[in-house]
């Protein structure tokens, strides 16, 4: 069946027929589990029962790094086990949100009550936080900074829907771009990245929002069946008196308007993408970082003035995204998929779409930041035909993250950036 999706693309069938072929199965970094203790190495199980494929992804990490990035994953998916849980109720879940990043310097501290299946990561919390003190003080910072801030605005969107399009910009801030600015000052922190790259936080935000929003947008309908509501009213009350009106075909034309209209808003933050990638020296870091962008970015082209968004979750060829990942390898690659999909929304922008002229501007700005020329001197451009290898099984796994059915506001680090 993928490879039948991917007839008239012959690229993409070659690409996961190399990949089918298990031409990579044994070039991803291994764990030396030997020399961890016994808590950090029931960590990383907790990462693979939770996320599989951040686990396979966070090995590509270098350095203490890894360890640093593995715990922030792991803090932020027990924050967010409590916040997705409907059976605590608000008066104790708020001030556990709210006092959450104070756990993680408590020993003893763990949560029984959860009924979510991730709920492990709390009732062995004291494992996690043990793991968190032992990393060095310049990581501590980070992560319990992130985790306090992140349960505050989880708290504050608990019984507040997403009404305009500045509380929709602020709602993937708490759920995605803290995440950005975390990873972000995690790498400034393993000096893998310069201080800039964890200073900039407007960039790293943009980072997450622009994730965040693809998968809002990409998963209308599942969360509609959900009773979740995620789409902002500012912009769907322009067209319909009722977010679920747009599932209904003879509403087909107002929904379209809707989805191409915050299309565009979340291609805004594309040029901001392409700077903070540009900024990055470490390969491991910029392939880490690259890879859900060029899949968020061709997710948008295919959600783009499709009806399918109001009719199933739309998702890209499985071909398409290991060919993507194969090719995000450097800059000036990134670069061009960009450029590429910018041009196919282009080719799809209707003459009597109200969001026409901001979409064609925000698109043109994209291609004028894409050509522009990014030197990068730190950073290798060729790779070996083994981390070649590794980033056809990146390319893999991401693609399971990127259409693994998850709620939009899930914290998932892949999901920032």
């Amino acid at each position: 069946m993928d490879v039948l999706k991917s007839l008239g693309h012959p690229e993409e069938i070659y690409n996961l027929f190399k990949f089918k072929m298990g031409g990579c199965h044994t070039v991803m970094p291994k764990l030396d589990y030997e020399s961890m203790s016994e808590s950090l190495r029931t960590c990383y199980a907790f990462l693979n029962q939770t996320s599989r494929s951040f686990a396979a992804v966070i090995q590509a990490l270098d350095g203490e790094l890894r360890h640093a990035v593995c715990i922030f994953y792991l803090v932020l998916r027990a924050l967010d086990t409590v916040e997705d849980d409907m059976t605590i109720p608000l008066v104790k879940k708020v001030p556990l949100l709210h006092e959450f990043h104070t756990f993680l310097y408590q020993p003893d501290w763990c949560f029984t009550e959860s009924k979510e299946k991730d709920r492990q990561v709390l009732e062995d919390f004291p494992t996690i936080s043990v793991e968190f003190r032992n990393l060095g003080q310049e990581y501590r910072d980070v992560i319990s900074d992130i985790c306090h801030r992140m349960g505050v605005g989880m708290a504050e969107f608990l019984e507040k829907k997403v009404g305009s399009m500045q509380e929709w910009d602020k709602y993937c801030h708490y759920v995605a771009g803290l995440v950005g600015m975390g990873l972000s000052r995690l790498f400034s922190a393993s000096q893998l990245e310069d201080p800039e790259v964890g200073r900039d936080t407007e960039l790293a935000n943009s980072m997450g929002l622009f994730l965040q929003k693809t998968n809002i947008i990409r998963d209308y309908l599942e969360d509609q069946q959900d009773g979740r509501a995620f789409w902002p009213e500012e912009a769907w009350s322009q067209f319909a008196s009722h977010l679920e009106d747009f599932s209904q075909p003879q509403h087909l034309s107002s929904a379209l308007a809707c989805l191409n209209l915050l299309v565009t808003d979340a291609l805004r933050h594309v040029p901001d993408v392409i700077t903070y990638l540009s900024r990055l020296r470490n390969q491991s870091v910029f392939s880490f970082c690259a890879i859900p962008q060029v899949m968020a970015i061709a997710t948008l082209s295919a959600c783009y003035n499709n009806p399918q968004v109001f009719e199933g979750v739309v998702k890209i060829r499985k071909g398409q995204a290991v060919t993507l990942m194969m090719e995000a390898t450097n800059m000036q690659a990134v670069q061009g998929i960009i450029i590429q999909y910018s041009q196919e929304i282009r080719q799809k922008v209707s003459p009597s779409d109200p969001s026409r002229d901001k979409t064609l501007h925000i698109l043109g700005l994209i291609q004028e930041k894409a050509l522009s020329k990014v030197v990068l001197t730190t950073r290798a451009h060729h790779l070996s035909p083994i981390y070649l290898s590794a980033a056809v099984l990146l390319a893999a796994l991401s693609w399971q993250y990127l259409n693994a059915t998850q709620p939009a506001g899930s914290v998932l680090l892949h999901s920032a950036v």
